[in-house]
């Protein structure tokens, strides 16, 4: 009886020692909550510290995009004796100077229109009005206008008032602006001139393999910023062009200097450029003529659904080898995630992608089937001269 009741007493304390370890929380618990927390007030602090350097970031993209540019030129001049230091200084220095002037010419002409507006606005009020009353046959007293854009209690004059205190503001954005963009060209000097010795630094860390791949990519990402900015340039012609012709056909005050514009501002302001850079035209012509301020807007509409779906996606598949669609899309998703900027990066970063996972991987032998047939472009074979088929026939003939 007493071995008995000894084995059950032993059965009953294994059996409450087993519920309390039942009932124990496990060891690995409180690790996993510590480090639920850590790893959210780590998820915190980095989106605090992202959210206040995002525009330094972009800035920095901005400036590794214009040293990936700089640097083909830069690399040549080097070539040809240069000091590094020099050659970047020169580069950035003719950037300046062009970007200066151009934006000098038109803000001038800006300004003379602006100031010839102002002293002779009744005038421009009338011719207004009378092109009103004509096309839409309105019966618009000019006088009336005239005296409701004096009235200083009217609506025109409490709008010019309240914009008056604008001014300030604009000052602080136009200093911010040139801060940011004195930002910009510093890091990108920087980038271009010490280039050699930042990828000698990082290959250092590096395996030879890697370092073949990290070359690869950084001469990659150089030719596709090339590749973009020759289909800008070329697109900025061809826009340039047909606008200076549709311009001086309309009779729109300085047509060079307004497709200049046009060309250059709707090719690197995706997206909203041809239309923010329509304006200015289309205000001169409108001074002009309310008639042929009409022919501005309807030409710039027209070449714009000309440029996006015949001129670009031709231009850019052969200057950077992307795929209109892609250049389209990159283009899309870029102004989406990072605004103007992204538009504007979104291109050599798809062509920089693309050509990383085209030199990548393994590849085979495609199978003949219906699905992956490509019609390839015959090319037009070159015809003979008449001196050259002079000389086949003289040496064909017996000596």
């Amino acid at each position: 009886m007493t071995g008995a009741g000894t084995e059950d007493t032993r059965g009953g304390a294994g059996q409450a020692a087993a519920q309390g370890d039942s009932r124990r929380m496990p060891r690995w618990v409180p690790r996993a909550v510590v480090l639920f927390w850590l790893g959210a007030l780590g998820a915190l602090a980095f989106r605090h510290v992202f959210h206040r350097l995002s525009s330094f970031l972009i800035l920095m993209l901005v400036a590794l995009f214009i040293a990936l540019a700089m640097e083909p030129g830069v690399n040549r001049l080097e070539a040809r004796g240069w000091k590094r230091g020099r050659a970047t200084l020169m580069i950035v220095l003719a950037v300046i100077v062009v970007t200066l002037t151009f934006f000098g010419v038109v803000g001038t002409l800006v300004g003379q229109q602006v100031a010839d507006l102002l002293k002779n606005s009744s005038t421009y009020v009338n011719d207004t009005v009378k092109f009103i009353n004509d096309t839409f046959n309105t019966n618009i007293n000019p006088a009336e206008v005239n005296a409701r854009i004096a009235d200083p209690e009217g609506p025109v004059q409490e709008f010019i008032r309240s914009q008056q205190g604008q001014v300030l503001n604009l000052s602080v954005q136009a200093l911010n602006m040139l801060f940011q963009s004195f930002t910009v060209i510093l890091f990108a000097f920087y980038l271009v001139a010490d280039a050699p010795r930042l990828r000698r630094a990082i290959c250092a860390r590096l395996r030879p393999e890697q370092q073949d791949r990290m070359l690869s990519t950084w001469d990659l990402a150089i030719k596709a910023t090339a590749g973009y900015l020759d289909s800008r340039l070329l697109l900025a012609a061809l826009s340039a062009f047909f606008h200076w012709i549709a311009l001086q056909a309309i009779g729109t005050p300085a047509p060079i200097a307004m497709a200049l514009w046009v060309g250059l501002v709707s090719q690197f302001l995706p997206v909203i450029g041809t239309y923010l850079a329509g304006v200015l035209p289309l205000l001169l012509t409108f001074l002009e003529s309310p008639g042929r301020a009409l022919a501005v807007v309807v030409f710039i509409l027209v070449y714009q659904q000309v440029e996006n779906y015949f001129f670009a996606p031709r231009i850019t598949a052969r200057t950077m080898e992307l795929h209109a669609a892609l250049a389209f899309g990159s283009a899309l998703v870029g102004g989406a995630v990072l605004g103007p900027v992204g538009a504007i990066l979104g291109l050599p970063f798809a062509a920089m992608v693309q050509g990383i996972l085209a030199s990548s991987g393994q590849r085979h032998e495609v199978i003949d089937a219906p699905l992956v047939q490509v019609q390839e472009k015959k090319r037009p074979q070159p015809r003979d001269s008449t001196r050259s088929r002079k000389k086949r026939r003289s040496g064909e003939e017996p000596g």
